[in-house]
């Protein structure tokens, strides 16, 4: 994958007195107008203090929220992650409104264009928009890989018509941990796919069984794993109408001499709740008013041993309920395992960074992917708009 980097234009110093617009990914979480949890604004800055070093002059701009086009609400606005970003790069931040007639922006400057998504037309990806854009601008730069499969106009649309377009340090390094994940593995690759649904996640796994060495279920998508391995689980979460399609990835991964490891044993409760009593029993015997919240000890034991043989990791969900302590063990030892391991790891998703982050182990995965969808649309093998229209710039 050939992609013009923000780096390359800086070593050859081509950003000096250059306009750069940086669409970067500062969708965070507000609590009363307050950021809670600032990791896309840390992650922005790397982009942000190349331009300035290169002596650019340089406009940032990101989306916030749903707002409806045409509309700023207060609580759609960037404001607050301009103050903190201002306290991050140790300078003053300019929030600038109706920016599309125009910026103001000197070299060694950098201001903050309010919420993209307010403007008409940015969703749909409007190429009248898009040459709006690109006309404040001598670079664009994308620097969010959680909107690359998302074809706007700030993501997709800006990168066609920009004098020079390139991608920005954070999506670099998800591009090239990606491509090391899935198009260059070490080998055994291991998959673990969790979550609620197989229906959600479908496409993935069976794009991954193609892939990989050995795929994990874990959440409600095991429980119909288990159901199409003709084992009983109770009022669990499953999709019963999925069934023919697990058989399916169990029957691809067998052909290429590959078993996808159904759970021998697992954690039920009689209800769905914190302070419900868990049970440990062996996968044949769940009951009919048991509900699978995790994987047993047994086959958490199985699968660490094979994550820590492992040559490279994907990992997106949690194998059981881990905001539960009685429901977090599997997870936990998944988690663990993952970070014993030699191989190279990826993580991506929000839960699956949550229990990174609650079990203290992101400075032993090898790299932590900050987008969702785009993550999981990467493993299916789909093209990213933003990316494919990043590629088609890349040399000229």
């Amino acid at each position: 994958m050939t992609i013009q980097t923000l780096s390359d234009l800086a070593q050859a110093g081509a950003l000096a007195g250059k306009r750069v617009f940086i669409r970067s990914d500062l969708n965070v979480p507000l609590d009363g107008g307050e950021i809670t949890e600032d990791t896309r604004v840390r992650a922005s800055v790397p982009a942000i203090e190349l331009a300035l070093k290169a002596g650019a002059a340089v406009m940032v701009t990101s989306h916030l929220g749903r707002p409806k086009e045409g509309v700023l609400n207060p609580e759609d606005s960037l404001r607050p992650v301009a103050v903190r970003l201002g306290e991050l790069l140790g300078r003053p931040v300019r929030l600038v409104a109706n920016w599309l007639d125009g910026v103001t922006v000197q070299p060694g400057e950098v201001v903050l264009l309010e919420n993209c998504r307010c403007n008409p037309g940015e969703k749909k990806n409007d190429p009248d928009l898009a040459r709006r854009m690109a006309a404040l601008c001598d670079v664009y730069v994308n620097d969010a890989f959680g909107t690359a499969h998302r074809a706007e106009a700030t993501t997709e649309g800006i990168a066609r018509f920009a004098p020079a377009a390139c991608a920005g340090p954070l999506l670099a390094a998800e591009l090239d941990a990606l491509g090391r994940a899935l198009q260059a593995p070490q080998r055994p690759l291991v998959a673990i796919v969790g979550g609620s649904k197989v229906s959600t996640k479908l496409s993935i796994l069976q794009a991954l069984a193609d892939k990989v060495d050995q795929l994990i279920v874990g959440g409600g998508i095991a429980n119909t794993f288990m159901l199409a391995a003709g084992l009983p689980i109770g009022k669990s979460l499953a999709e019963p109408d999925q069934v023919d399609q697990a058989k399916a990835v169990i029957q691809a991964m067998q052909a290429r001499g590959v078993q996808v490891p159904i759970p021998v044993d697992v954690v039920v409760a009689t209800r769905f709740a914190a302070d419900a009593p868990a049970t440990v029993k062996a996968a044949a015997d769940v009951g009919p008013d048991d509900l699978i919240l995790d994987i047993g000890p047994q086959t958490a034991a199985r699968l660490a041993q094979q994550l820590r043989q492992a040559g490279t990791i994907v990992w997106n969900g949690p194998v059981g309920v881990f905001e539960f302590e009685a429901f977090a063990q599997g997870t936990q030892t998944i988690a663990q395992a993952i970070a014993d391991s030699s191989g190279f790891s990826i993580a991506g998703g929000g839960d699956t960074l949550a229990a990174i982050a609650k079990y203290s182990i992101a400075d032993r995965v090898g790299y932590i992917s900050t987008g969702g969808g785009a993550f999981l649309e990467f493993l299916e093998g789909k093209t990213l708009p933003a990316v494919a229209a990043l590629q088609a710039r890349s040399g000229q």
